[in-house]
């Protein structure tokens, strides 16, 4: 997804119409670890709209192993001396000689093919790169902004009906899904040692599903990505499984508003909820919803064996009161944001006439 794509302007339009202050931006040097990602690289293009727009002056820096997509991305045919691209594994030792004000640490894999068939580079990624980053914002006195995931609160009690940032639940460390969920607790756990011990400050973000532009949907393995990815290519939707599960998805431009809304806002050593829980559906609506949209077709192919690749345990909602008290709040609702990613992959190739 290119930074000129009419849905990702569309979305940086909205964003800077938040009521967040945004000069607390100007001049700051911002690095972001897994810049390749949907959402590190939704928050590159608002930092680059930012310069643009409001001339912050913001250097940032993107660190990612694939050099080429970086620059395709962030770069492209145009000149910008505001993007400087860092192509090595976050595993390495940073070295950076200028000052850093922030550091966006997002390089982690979490779709289901990268836990069956790289686990290790997984948990490499939110242990020794969390370290790796943290040895560095420790030199520059950066301020460090971690996404975590929802997945680490685990199986909740029974009797917890929405999911505060003070709960935890339970993991299973020998189940197969458990390098992401528990690499990431062990990250946070690092966060708050390096806090304690150096005065490293941070703030921790736990994400629940988000999809938009950029997102994978050549074989990513998660619900919507592949419901996307059929409505994209113009397959009829294959379910398999009955579909009664359910998920609440956030748009993108409501997570990277949220992400913004803790950087300004929020409390340093805190941990914040961010998801979208006002359109909770199940798997099998959700497809019924974008088959009739789309005019596909739904089939079923209920499958007997359960992948190791996904959680198991029962959905409970994430309570977000703490990251609204920020004054966020969702603004993209479910129609409209799967619409919005539609046109994002297609509207070059399809016309705008079909929507």
């Amino acid at each position: 997804m290119e930074y000129n794509n009419e849905i990702v302007q569309k979305d940086l339009r909205e964003l800077i119409k938040e009521n967040i202050d945004f000069s607390r931006f100007n001049g700051k040097s911002i690095l972001i670890t897994g810049a390749n990602g949907m959402l590190a690289s939704y928050l590159i293009y608002f930092f680059m709209y930012l310069n643009d727009v409001n001339n912050a002056n913001i250097k940032i820096y993107a660190l990612s192993r694939n050099v080429e997509k970086m620059k395709s991305k962030f770069v492209g045919n145009t000149i910008r001396d505001d993007v400087i691209i860092i192509s090595q594994d976050v595993c390495e030792k940073i070295e950076i000689e200028d000052n850093i004000d922030y550091i966006i640490h997002m390089a982690s894999s979490a779709n289901p093919q990268s836990i069956v068939n790289n686990p290790i580079g997984i948990i490499e990624a939110n242990i020794i790169g969390t370290f790796n980053v943290l040895k560095l914002a420790k030199e520059k006195k950066s301020e460090v902004i971690f996404t975590s995931t929802r997945e680490i609160y685990g199986k909740m009690p029974d009797n917890v009906t929405l999911i505060k940032e003070d709960d935890m639940g339970a993991l299973n460390c020998f189940d197969s899904r458990a390098c992401y969920p528990e690499s990431k607790r062990m990250a946070e756990t690092i966060l708050i040692n390096y806090n304690l011990q150096y005065g490293v400050k941070f703030k921790n973000l736990r994400i629940a599903h988000s999809y938009g532009p950029g997102m994978n949907i050549d074989n990513d393995g998660r619900i919507m990505s592949d419901l996307i990815s059929d409505v994209v290519y113009k397959r009829d939707i294959v379910l398999k499984s009955t579909g009664e599960a359910k998920r609440a998805f956030c748009y993108i431009s409501d997570a990277i508003s949220a992400i913004l809304y803790v950087m300004v806002n929020g409390e340093c050593s805190q941990a914040y909820n961010i998801a979208n829980e006002t359109e909770e559906i199940s798997i099998k609506n959700l497809a019924e919803l974008m088959a009739k949209k789309y005019s596909l077709k739904v089939e079923y192919k209920l499958e007997t064996n359960n992948s190791k690749a996904y959680t198991n345990f029962k959905r409970v909602g994430l309570d977000t009161t703490k990251l609204e008290s920020l004054g966020w709040k969702p603004k993209v609702g479910l129609e409209d944001g799967i619409q919005r990613t539609v046109i994002s992959f297609k509207a070059r190739e399809w016309g705008k006439n079909e929507w």
